[in-house]
């Protein structure tokens, strides 16, 4: 799993991050999502290292990463506080301006590090998500029922209890679908009862904290200054749920492209020679764009 590329844990001032850095050529982060580990991208990163240094972490909160310190706004598991963790991992690295993939939960992090870092991001690319003041705007009896676990894992305790009891049967996965060495990496995640508690509180931070900053966003009139790719699962319910996505993003973006790819959720692993290149075309368009 990531041939070529070297393991890291880098301390930084909020956090410890465990990193998968390879390749060659301009800068690329990519986030992974719930329930998942940077592992989730062991297919496409070595697809796009023959272009670009790709940099995979595990987020706060998730993996191997550090736990942030629980507060009563959840601030430690905000996504701008992963977005300062994304920032200052890149410049750690040697990067002041880097192209971001952010998939489901991190795609929430990928775009609030765009906003509130406009100069340090050249490009976004999201996966499979719209912005959390969006959804929660948009959220009907359907959305509700579909995603009705952003609402029980916004409750103390219960959840963590729930997922603890049965990991596996909980969250799913399997060594064939994910790979071998990925799903190990998953499970032993999910049954951490440190990293499902960091997980969680991405959830609750998110209903709370990042719908405040999206929103504030919104009423600010501010925009992303790069521009954006988006690409979302046919086989999953994001468009059944909010009808046209782009639609949606160019009330963020004034340079918005994107489609559907024929894959479920997971598309990372599901679809990687595909993920690839798209984001391999997104991103390599941006070197020949002015900085």
């Amino acid at each position: 799993m990531f041939e070529g590329f070297r393991q890291e844990r880098i301390e930084l001032s909020e956090a410890t991050l465990r990193v998968r850095v390879g390749g060659k050529g301009p800068p690329l982060l990519l986030l992974h999502g719930h329930p998942r580990t940077h592992a989730t991208w062991h297919r496409v990163a070595p697809l796009l290292a023959d272009r670009f240094t790709v940099v995979c972490p595990d987020l706060r909160g998730f993996g191997q990463s550090s736990k942030p310190e629980d507060t009563p706004d959840h601030s430690g598991s905000s996504k701008r506080a992963k977005a300062r963790d994304c920032v200052e991992l890149m410049r750690r690295l040697g990067f002041d301006r880097f192209g971001l993939v952010g998939h489901d939960r991190g795609s929430y992090t990928a775009f609030r590090t765009a906003m509130d870092h406009p100069g340090v991001v050249s490009r976004l690319a999201i996966l499979d998500g719209i912005p959390i003041g969006d959804a929660l705007r948009r959220c009907d009896a359907r959305f509700a029922k579909a995603w009705w676990h952003w609402f029980f894992f916004a409750q103390p305790e219960k959840p963590e209890r729930a997922i603890l009891a049965d990991p596996d049967t909980w969250y799913g996965g399997s060594p064939d679908g994910m790979g071998a060495d990925a799903y190990a990496d998953f499970r032993a995640a999910i049954h951490d009862p440190a990293t499902v508690h960091g997980m969680i509180e991405d959830y609750r931070a998110g209903l709370g904290i990042d719908r405040e900053h999206d929103e504030a966003d919104r009423s600010a009139g501010r925009r992303l200054a790069c521009p954006l790719l988006v690409l979302w699962s046919g086989r999953d319910d994001l468009e059944d749920l909010h009808g046209d996505i782009l639609g949606i993003w160019g009330g963020w973006a004034d340079d918005v492209s994107g489609r559907s790819l024929d894959c479920g959720h997971h598309m990372a692993e599901e679809a990687p020679e595909e993920l690839a290149a798209e984001l391999g075309s997104f991103f390599v368009r941006g070197l020949a764009s002015p900085a």
